[in-house]
């Protein structure tokens, strides 16, 4: 479904009690679970922070505002090639429950499930991308971006 074409993500960040949510699910790429910030695909013609806000809704029952851009990340394995945004965003409305991918059946979903993690705790997790771990936590300022492009 991904392989063979650039692909475009809009992710968020959501901390909230010094605990960063994160789902888990089985990566497409590898076919092993991983643990990542909820976010997905941009579909032609809608804008990137639209894009964030609904997959953020549905694979987390939560409706968020988007803050400012934190990271970008460039992802290249074999026939897989995707451009991540990492967006800092703040809770507006909703519970956290289990989402789902609308592009799955309901027995094939990827998603796994939905919770938070302190700074500690994400060290134990396989994480990706590794910005999470660390760069995220030890940021000094929320203006300047991070990036990571594939070498």
């Amino acid at each position: 479904m991904y392989a063979g074409k650039i692909r475009i993500r809009a992710c968020g960040l959501l901390k909230m009690n010094n605990k960063l949510l994160l789902i888990r699910l089985t990566s497409p790429v590898t076919n092993q679970d991983i643990w990542t910030a909820p976010g997905g695909g941009v579909e032609v013609g809608e804008s990137i922070l639209h894009a964030l806000q609904r997959e953020f809704k549905e694979e987390t029952g939560i409706d968020i505002i988007a803050g400012d851009l934190v990271y970008i990340n460039e992802f290249i394995e074999k026939e897989f090639h995707a451009f991540e945004f990492f967006f800092q965003v703040e809770h507006l409305s909703g519970e956290l429950q289990l989402g789902y991918d609308p592009e799955y059946e309901q027995g094939s979903q990827l998603i796994k499930e939905v919770r938070f993690y302190t700074k500690k705790e994400i060290q134990e997790l396989s994480v990706t991308p590794d910005f999470i771990k660390d760069q995220y936590w030890d940021k000094k300022t929320d203006k300047n971006v991070v990036m990571n492009f594939f070498k």
